[in-house]
């Protein structure tokens, strides 16, 4: 005799959509009061080890998220207040504006990361580049 439920395909379990989501949101909330954003990155860090696969790449792709934000903002920043004195003697302009380019271009790029990854999530999809640097 042989054992008939051995041969059955085993489904995957469907993971919890849920706190991907709201980390998502709290990312996209956090680009008007900057306070979501630290919350959104501890859920993600509590929640990335017992994550299944497809829900790690969204939490690595969110961490990721933020400290690529985080070191361009530094960048741009630098930039800026290396440029804003030295603008006294016009030396220093260029060094501003692309500060200040730096720092206005990281909004709409860190809004549309978080856009893309929420529609990788409702798609059910795991991110497919979650370590990538663009989008």
């Amino acid at each position: 005799m042989s054992d008939s439920t051995a041969a059955l395909p085993v489904a995957p379990a469907a993971e919890d959509r849920m706190l991907p989501a709201v980390v998502y949101g709290l990312y996209l909330i956090g680009l008007a009061n900057g306070l979501t954003i630290l919350v959104g990155l501890i859920v993600a860090y509590a929640n990335k080890a017992q994550a299944g696969p497809l829900m790690r790449s969204h939490y690595i792709f969110q961490i990721h998220t933020f400290w690529l934000s985080i070191v361009w903002a530094v960048i741009g920043g630098a930039l800026m207040l290396f440029g804003a004195p030295l603008s006294l003697v016009l030396i220093g302009i260029p060094f501003f504006l692309l500060g200040l380019a730096i720092v206005s271009l990281l909004g709409v790029w860190f809004a549309i990361r978080c856009i893309i990854g929420a529609v990788y999530l409702a798609q059910g999809e795991a991110h497919p580049r979650p370590r990538n640097w663009l989008f």
